[in-house]
């Protein structure tokens, strides 16, 4: 009678688990970022006769914040550091915009440098320059913001489903190069999803003898991805608003 219970409980857990949508696990080779759906709508738009030169120096991680880890000491930090480099590729696949290098400018002066030393070589022509230049940063990452769960159990046998929402906020601001003026700001949010399913077997089936079965998975929303989505919404904002105000407008 116990084996039957003890067989009978397995049965139950694993067709439980096997329930659960588990994810495939295959490696694959690396893949180039495809772009995302928001960029491609914009793409399809009407675009300007030449694209603007901008310039981003920096959009910087602003939170200070650090990973969330349970009872851990965590250095890593919650957001991504290459937020510069991700809003220059955003504002090159817009169509709309050709961004000048200046993060990495003290390294191409000092290549010109290098270059014009050579006598060999004739004199490299002047630096483009940006009529708009683009500041702000991530500006908040809030963990938890809600939390939520449902799971029973019944005789040794359970099961659980957790979610979390975490929420990442960004500011992005033109500016006029020639009068310094703060053209337009806006501000844009993102969602970070995560949920986590747990199905598990926990009961004595004799005297010192105890039977457990645990399985499951998690899913989590990369954080980078949602602090790209946000900066993407947000230069969407800009270009439309920059259209209705008169400094930018579409070829036709």
């Amino acid at each position: 009678m116990k084996r039957f219970l003890l067989t009978l409980s397995s049965i139950v857990v694993l067709s439980g688990c096997s329930l659960l949508p588990k994810p495939e696990i295959n490696i694959t080779a690396a893949q180039i970022d495809m772009v995302s759906p928001v960029m491609q709508e914009l793409q399809k738009q009407s675009k300007p006769r030449s694209p603007i030169p901008v310039s981003v120096y920096a959009f910087r991680d602003q939170t200070g914040q650090y990973k969330p880890q349970a009872n851990v000491s965590s250095f890593s930090t919650a957001v991504t550091q290459g937020a510069t480099s991700v809003l220059t590729q955003i504002l090159l696949e817009s169509g709309w915009f050709a961004p000048l290098e200046r993060e990495g400018l003290q390294n191409l002066l000092t290549e010109r440098k290098i270059h014009g030393a050579n006598k060999n070589n004739p004199e490299l022509p002047t630096l483009n320059q940006a009529r708009i230049l683009f500041e702000g940063g991530i500006i908040g990452y809030e963990t938890n913001l809600s939390t939520g769960g449902i799971g029973a159990e019944y005789f040794g046998i359970g099961f659980s489903e957790l979610y979390r929402e975490d929420q990442v906020s960004v500011y992005l601001r033109a500016v006029d190069v020639h009068t310094g003026q703060v053209l337009m700001s806006v501000s844009s949010n993102k969602k970070v999803f995560s949920q986590e399913l747990r199905a598990g077997l926990f009961r004595y089936v004799s005297l010192n003898r105890l039977a457990e079965a645990e399985g499951g998975y998690s899913t989590n929303e990369p954080v980078q991805y949602c602090v790209k989505q946000a900066m993407e919404a947000a230069v969407v904002e800009l270009i439309v608003q920059g259209q209705q105000r008169g400094y930018w407008r579409a070829d036709n």
